[in-house]
């Protein structure tokens, strides 16, 4: 007994003098929604899922692909794609990984209604042997790597059965309380060993994980939620956290300044929006109500004064740099031109309205709704605003809950038309476009045209599609654009955060190092 003591002394003093054992307090703005990963297409979920799973690739720092749980992969034709499977790999319950785990989480991505979207264009997974795959897509298609970096494989015998209610343990529904939404078993860096929804989530090192290459030290994680930005920043000025996430535009300058913290900022492409949902508001079936309101926004004074500078003023979408990006569009801040459509609208007086947004999601979302509330009382439109936490905004988003509804998007195949298959293609449960439509828009050419470019190998060619869905959106004020939102981390002195924070906001916690 002596010696195992002895043994267990020596084993941790050597892992503490090679940097490991270390603790990482995490304050996010949110935590996640839910333990399973297929519940939400959501930017907090899939920073969870990189933690507690490991996609088959990943994206670097320069938007290139790197291998995870695919070693290798080549084209076999021009619509097969040979993914070579990382061989073993264990899932936190024990269970090795192979590839029908792989095709199990496939089938069940296709089946969530956030994710089946974006795998429209493929056929199911084909098992080759216990460790390849053919993935293989109806048409060529440009974008196979793009969506292999959402393929988290799943523990499929983990899942298998049935819950204490009779259910599956597989099944995936969204605020349900199902048996994946409360348990994991990933292949990732780090195991939940505690979870209090809103309050704490406590993570593991995973002793069986893969990865032994990784330089992350970090062995115990803290999440804990902080709604507020600057109550973050004062918790970590105070050494009460590691690292927050994001940062809001008000402390940049203050944070800039400290030599005790590390601050990392970079050019953020997601699109901050508002929808306005035609199908409770009448007015907004009017092209010109639309145009006014988009006319009535001032994004460059959001843009100036709330974010302070912090973003980028947006007309369209797609961000520069994008294939989809449409150069010739403009922001349009004109109140006198938005009064002017309001009266030939048949509206001189406005109307009533209700407008809803998280407070813990985006960077300032409850100060923009409500400058945006002012901004509409310009052109009598009277908003009334309801700002809520983003774990009750999404049912309510779901819901549809409100006349006009903020949605912020990054394009989860960092590519243009993503946008609007999600945001604005007419909603159709079947396939999954436009599940976050809360504006029931619907333009028959616009989901043509996006649903064409999907074949299109042709760069060029591609580019002037998404370009002139851009246009059309922008033409019929198929929502409104503010801005995109740039991306700031903050971390103590001796976290050395950079070498894994992104564009993608989804930080590789599993190989940050801490000094």
């Amino acid at each position: 007994m002596i010696k195992n003591i002895f043994m267990i002394a020596i084993s941790a003093a050597l892992l503490m003098s090679i940097g490991w054992g270390k603790s990482l307090r995490l304050a996010y703005d949110a935590d996640p929604v839910s333990m399973d990963p297929h519940e939400q297409l959501s930017g907090g979920m899939l920073q969870f899922s990189h933690m507690v799973f490991d996609p088959l690739v990943r994206w670097t720092q320069d938007l290139k692909f790197e291998p995870r749980l695919a070693t290798q992969w080549r084209q076999i034709d021009a619509k097969t794609t040979r993914f070579t499977l990382r061989k073993g790999v264990k899932f936190h319950s024990g269970n090795e990984m192979t590839a029908r785990d792989v095709k199990w989480t496939f089938d069940r991505l296709r089946k969530s209604a956030d994710f089946k979207g974006i795998f429209l264009e493929f056929e199911p997974i084909r098992v080759v042997d216990d460790y390849t795959i053919d993935i293989v897509t109806k048409g060529p298609y440009p974008l196979v790597l793009h969506t292999a970096t959402y393929i988290f494989p799943m523990d499929r015998k983990f899942y298998s059965g049935n819950d204490s209610q009779g259910r599956s343990k597989a099944l995936v529904q969204k605020e349900a309380n199902t048996f994946a939404s409360r348990n994991a078993s990933g292949t990732g860096p780090f195991t939940v060993t505690k979870r209090d929804q809103g309050v704490r989530v406590d993570f593991a090192r995973f002793n069986g994980y893969w990865d032994k290459t990784s330089k992350g030290n970090v062995t115990k994680v803290i999440l804990t939620p902080i709604a507020e930005g600057p109550t973050r920043v004062a918790a970590l000025l105070a050494g009460d956290v590691d690292f927050i996430a994001p940062v809001p535009p008000s402390d940049l300058f203050k944070l800039r300044k400290e030599r005790k913290i590390n601050l990392v900022e970079l050019p953020g492409t997601r699109i901050i929006t508002f929808q306005l949902n035609q199908q409770r508001r009448k007015e907004f079936r009017d092209v010109r109500v639309r145009q006014a309101i988009v006319h009535a926004i001032n994004n460059d004074a959001i843009v100036s004064k709330i974010m302070r500078n912090f973003a980028t003023v947006a007309a369209q979408q797609s961000p520069l740099g994008y294939i989809g990006y449409n150069k010739t569009l403009k922001p349009r801040y004109n109140l006198a031109r938005a009064r002017e459509l309001m009266k030939e609208a048949g509206y001189p007086n406005g109307f009533n309205i209700t407008l809803m947004a998280p407070n813990n999601r985006y960077v300032n979302d409850e100060k923009i709704a409500e400058a945006v509330a002012s901004m509409l009382a310009k052109i009598k439109i009277k908003a009334s605003v309801k700002t809520i936490p983003k774990a009750q905004y999404w049912p309510a988003f779901d819901a549809r809950e409100a006349d006009m509804m903020m949605i912020g998007w990054h394009s989860d195949t960092e590519d243009s038309a993503n946008f609007t298959e999600y945001l604005l293609m007419t909603f159709n449960k079947d396939t999954g476009r436009g599940q976050y439509n809360s504006g029931n828009y619907s333009n028959p050419e616009v989901d043509k045209l996006v649903t064409e470019s999907a074949n299109v190998v042709d760069e060029n060619k591609r580019a002037r599609i998404l370009q002139k869905v851009e246009k059309l959106l922008y033409d019929d004020a198929a929502f409104v654009p503010l801005h995109w939102q740039n991306l700031a981390w903050a971390s103590r002195k001796g976290v050395d955060i950079k070498p894994i924070v992104n564009v993608q906001n989804f930080p590789y916690i599993g190989d940050l190092v801490i000094k």
